[in-house]
């Protein structure tokens, strides 16, 4: 017995609506953020016994905004940070005392080296900062980027009135 196979005329109405369906390409734009748009934060970060390049490199995605959903390369859509205790952070291994950071006055035999003991005695936030900035990019937004963060030395900071939320790391 043969059992008849049903021809499909592609001529057909039916089949023509089917083959020219349009997809809605208007559900599937991408948003991009911008000044207007972005939603700034205050994060609250306590640095007492962290490591130091793992916690400014989490504080620097935070400031660059890549933990939110709309993060925007080219936009500061980051949040303010304030960073306290920065004079309790430490280093692995012999790092306080091999360390150097290097600057330059300007003139000439103007380099200068400190390790990050010599930092933490005279300026204890530095250590934190030169960390921080130097995960930013080195353009007009990481300069833009860079005020957004508060660095202090001990739990006291000015920014009660902002309500900033308590993050840990």
């Amino acid at each position: 017995m043969v059992i008849p196979i049903p021809f499909y005329n592609f001529a057909s109405p039916l089949i023509k609506s089917f083959k020219q369906k349009k997809v809605d390409t208007l559900t599937y734009k991408t948003v991009s953020a911008n000044a207007k748009t972005v939603t700034k934060n205050w994060i609250v970060v306590d640095a007492e016994n962290q490591v130091l390049g793992r916690f400014s490199s989490a504080v620097a995605k935070m400031l660059r905004g890549k933990h939110k959903a709309n993060f925007t390369p080219h936009v500061d859509c980051g949040d303010n940070i304030i960073v306290i205790n920065a004079e309790k952070i430490r280093l692995t291994g012999k790092k306080m005392s091999e360390k150097e950071y290097v600057r330059y006055t300007g003139y000439p035999g103007g380099q200068r080296f400190s390790s990050p003991e010599e930092l933490l005695r005279k300026h204890p936030t530095r250590i934190v900062e030169y960390a921080v900035h130097g995960m930013l990019p080195k353009n007009k937004l990481g300069d833009a980027i860079k005020s957004n963060l508060y660095i202090y030395t001990g739990t006291e900071h000015p920014h009660e009135a902002q309500q900033p939320v308590k993050v840990t790391i």
